[in-house]
């Protein structure tokens, strides 16, 4: 390792990236690391952090409304959008300024340009060459753009976090998080929505009634949802747009916003002069230890793993630190990874949909129940809260949890640690309830 500048050199200062760097340097390694943009990476620039504080904000306009059953006056409430913005937008500067401190500290050399493979030891970095023993990519990826005529007319997510003025109306396409979470921000600042995704259903992947159950309750909010539907081109005419939709549907709007998926930010490392193989997608293939085909090359986060989530990064970043320089052997455990989505109202999920569950083989048994919050007997608000559990007939395990409602992502959490346990459904059952509340619904399913 002496007769090189690095023993480990890391490719992006996202989490995973971050986290890997700092931990290596804990373990005595010479680490730098490679960013050509601000640290965080999607998540804290143009991603969860962002999205969840502007999702805060879109929630003050339903609790203004709400609170007037409560006995509160909520007259002449007004939102100004440039507030939300940069206020937005210097939590997010004082968080690079954090990541940049984290790296500091440990004694990561942080290099700010891009870095591209000469061979599978040397980059090279904006015209600086460096060499490293063992070398990290964890570069993420960057949202995909339409293609249709009068693509160039649309914007993707990264522009919405810094818009000049907040439209009257937006046209949403796509059917993941980021669609259904940026319709409820929109729709929670005041703009019309329209959401447009060219399959039966949006969030795919999910269980099926917590799917139908969001459409549902969007729908009952004001949002328009146009399903088994897609654009077929967008034109500028005046201040707004026309966009066509396939079996010529039209819509007016004021923004066309573009949420069709990711691309892996892989396609210009010069992969090829390091001899590290990519599927056509730009995926790298890596075996149980992150290892690409290339001996001492490595890969983490969103361009190899399966589950593109802040957290799964940062797990495989620090296992893979802590096994090359801390003479560890860890492994990261996928089993029950929750997640969330921060639609209105929120999803939380764990384990097995009800489809995985009967297409793995087993025998199941589900509980389900819907209520009307507490909270909005006295609000008036039409919202309604959805929970599911899918459990295993034969050995009572609960396979997975599902929740739609307020406070899902948070009453999910915790929800995964009971089924990381083995929790069963006698187990639910046995544990007393906590009065009242909405997460009570899950021990008293009968």
């Amino acid at each position: 390792m002496a007769n090189f500048d690095y023993d480990y050199f890391v490719i992006g200062g996202g989490s995973g990236g971050v986290r890997s760097a700092r931990i290596a340097a804990q373990h005595g390694a010479r680490v730098g690391l490679a960013e050509s943009s601000h640290l965080g990476g999607t998540c804290v620039n143009l991603g969860c952090v962002p999205k969840k504080l502007f999702a805060y904000g879109a929630d003050f306009g339903p609790a203004f409304e709400d609170a007037k059953g409560f006995g509160w006056s909520a007259d002449n409430v007004r939102f100004d959008w440039t507030t939300l913005r940069d206020s937005k937008t210097k939590e997010i500067e004082r968080l690079n300024g954090i990541y940049k401190s984290l790296l500091d500290n440990a004694g990561v050399e942080l290099i700010n340009g891009f870095a591209t493979f000469v061979d599978d030891h040397t980059l090279d970095i904006d015209g600086k060459k460096v060499t490293a023993d063992k070398i990290l990519i964890a570069t993420g990826g960057y949202p995909r753009k339409p293609t249709f005529p009068g693509a160039e007319h649309c914007i993707v997510s990264d522009d919405a976090f810094y818009l000049d003025e907040l439209p009257k109306r937006v046209l949403i396409q796509g059917g993941g998080y980021v669609s259904v979470e940026f319709a409820h921000i929109f729709h929670g600042l005041g703009v019309h929505v329209d959401l447009i995704y060219r399959d039966k259903l949006f969030l795919r992947g999910f269980d099926t009634d917590i799917r139908q159950f969001l459409a549902d309750e969007m729908n009952k909010q004001g949002c328009t949802t146009h399903f088994q539907c897609d654009i077929e081109k967008v034109e500028k005419d005046g201040d707004h747009f026309k966009v066509t939709c396939t079996e010529g549907k039209i819509i007016e709007t004021d923004l066309v916003f573009s949420a069709i998926g990711r691309e892996v930010n892989t396609k210009n490392l010069n992969l090829e002069a390091a001899g590290v193989k990519a599927k056509d997608n730009g995926v790298i293939p890596v075996d149980h230890a992150y290892r690409t085909n290339v001996p001492d090359i490595y890969a983490i986060g969103d361009i190899s793993s399966k589950y593109a989530l802040t957290p799964v990064a940062i797990a495989e970043g620090h296992a893979l630190a802590d096994n090359l320089f801390g003479g560890m052997d860890r492994l990261v455990n996928y089993e029950n990874v929750a997640t969330a989505v921060f639609s209105q109202p929120p999803i939380g999920t764990v384990g097995l949909t009800e489809e995985d569950a009967r297409q793995n083989g087993y025998d199941i048994q589900i509980f389900k129940t819907s209520f009307r919050p507490m909270k909005h007997t006295l609000s008036g608000r039409d919202e309604k809260t959805l929970m599911k559990m899918v459990v295993d007939k034969k050995s009572d395990r609960v396979l997975g949890l599902h929740m739609c409602g307020t406070d899902a992502p948070e009453i999910i959490q915790m929800a995964a640690v009971a089924l990381q346990a083995g929790a069963t459904k006698q187990t639910f059952d046995d544990t007393m309830a906590v009065h009242p509340t909405a997460a009570e619904e899950f021990v008293t399913m009968r």
